[in-house]
């Protein structure tokens, strides 16, 4: 999978609030079991979109 389409992928899971554009630590998992994506690229790709990753679970992103 291509960076572009990661973004892509990672950029609809998201949702805004308060104007910041957020992904929550469940639908990051949920995202790298259905697309294979590893948690270190969604992770990756949240830092290159400006998306912050809400309510982690394991403290894995921060």
């Amino acid at each position: 999978m291509g960076k572009k389409e990661r973004q892509r992928i990672v950029n609809d899971a998201s949702t805004i609030k308060d104007g910041k554009k957020r992904l929550s630590c469940t639908k990051a998992f949920k995202l790298n079991k259905t697309f294979r994506i590893t948690l270190r690229e969604i992770g990756n790709t949240c830092n290159e979109l400006g998306i912050k990753i809400s309510r982690c679970q394991l403290g894995c992103f921060k």
